[in-house]
Formats: C-alpha cells, structure tokens, sequence
C-alpha cells in the first residue's frame, strides 16, 4: 500500500478522526493491523485562521502547497487535506503538489450520489457555506446544495470555530444545529452534509431522519481506497 500524507492540525479533533477511521475500517475489511502507513503534518491552526479571516487564500494555498512538499518528502503517496474549509484553495494546492490530492468535495458529491441524493443541505464554516467553491463542486455533479439562512450561518460558524475545534460538545449547540437541519429539510433537502469535520462530534446519524454525509469520515475512506488500489 501507498503512505498517506495528511495536512492535518485544522482542527485537532478532527485529525484524530480520520486516523481513526483510516486504522479502522482497515481492521473492518481485513482483520489484521495492516493498514497504510500515515504521515501527518499537523499545522499551526491559528495561522490558518488569521489568514481566512483576512482573506489572505493566497498565503494559504502557497503554505500548503509547501506542505505536501514535506510530506512528499517524508515518503507520503497520496494526500488530503483533513477540512472542508481549505479545500477553496484545493484546485491550486494540488497543482503544485508532487503527490496527488484526493478532494472531500468529490468525494462527498460521489457519497451523495450513490445514496441517490439531488438535494442536500450543506453545513460548515461562514467560508464553506458563503462561498461557491463547495456548491459549484456539488453542482458539477447534478447536486444542488441548500445553505441555512444568514443567521443560522453565523450560529453555525460561532459553534464551530469556538466551541467544536477546542473540543467542546455542547447540548445547547447540538439542539441549535439540529433545528437548522430541520428547517432545511422542511425546504426539500434529501440529506444533510456535514461540510465541517467537526460536525460529526455534534451530531450523529439517529439524530435526522434523512441520510447524513460524514465528509471526515468519507474523506478518511477514500483516501484508504485510494492507498490499497495504488498497491494492487
């Protein structure tokens, strides 16, 4: 099998997850301890942060772009990028990295798909929800993607960025997120994606009764899919 290089740190709590589910399901599919060797770069987040909130994508992408050098470098295959967010500047990252990049946009669209899903809900950060990038990359593939209202986006934003990426799990914010979705799926949203990789430590699939698309946990798999068909 292929290394796996992950850009990771954005946030903690989500990295952890996908190690998790990449060791994981290895161990589902094949009951051994096998699975693919993981490089993770974890970053300064705070960096990242400063530059989203002032706009600067361009030292963003440059930076990334430098960190898919390391992990190459470190002998990584194949790599991802563990949050949503970042994937606005995905399109020129992987155009200067020297491995190549698997997109939780196109692998999210292909879950939504496969579960025959036309219209989703999409929920993340003020970035992910308010800007094309993550609906046009739906749309390419016949989906059509609801945001919630300006409001709701603000209180999804706040619960992310202050609460869910320090690890902090809130009832109060779980009923908050929960009645967004609702309103949503009263619009005629099919399904709900979880366009944060944060999210999924808020909510959980009984917790909505249309399908719910984990995009850290669809984004870990296919990057183990993509490990094990590079070694056949």
């Amino acid at each position: 099998m292929k290394r796996i290089g992950i850009l990771g740190g954005v946030s903690a709590e989500s990295t952890v997850g996908y190690y998790l589910a990449i060791t994981r399901e290895y161990i589902h599919r094949h009951g051994d301890m096998g699975y693919p060797e993981i490089i993770v770069y974890s970053v300064n987040f705070q960096e990242f942060l400063d530059w989203q909130n002032t706009g600067r994508w361009d030292l963003t992408a440059n930076r990334m772009a430098e960190i898919f050098q390391a992990l190459a470098h470190a002998g990584a295959d194949v790599g991802l990028i563990a949050t949503n967010t970042l994937h606005r500047v995905f399109d020129e990252v992987a155009a200067n990295s020297p491995i190549p990049l698997i997109s939780i946009i196109e692998a999210t669209a292909k879950a939504a798909l496969e579960a025959g899903l036309s219209k989703v809900e999409l929920l993340g950060t003020r970035f992910t929800m308010e800007e094309s990038f993550y609906r046009e990359g739906l749309a390419r593939h016949g989906i059509t993607a609801l945001v919630p209202s300006s409001a709701d986006r603000s209180t999804l934003h706040r619960i992310i960025v202050e609460e869910l990426v320090r690890g902090v799990v809130s009832e109060a914010s779980r009923r908050q997120v929960m009645a967004i979705m609702k309103d949503l799926i009263t619009q005629g949203a099919q399904g709900v994606i979880l366009g944060c990789t944060e999210l999924p430590l808020l909510i959980r699939p009984e917790d909505v009764r249309v399908p719910l698309l984990d995009t850290m946990r669809i984004h870990a798999l296919a990057a183990l899919n993509a490990a094990e068909e590079e070694g056949e």
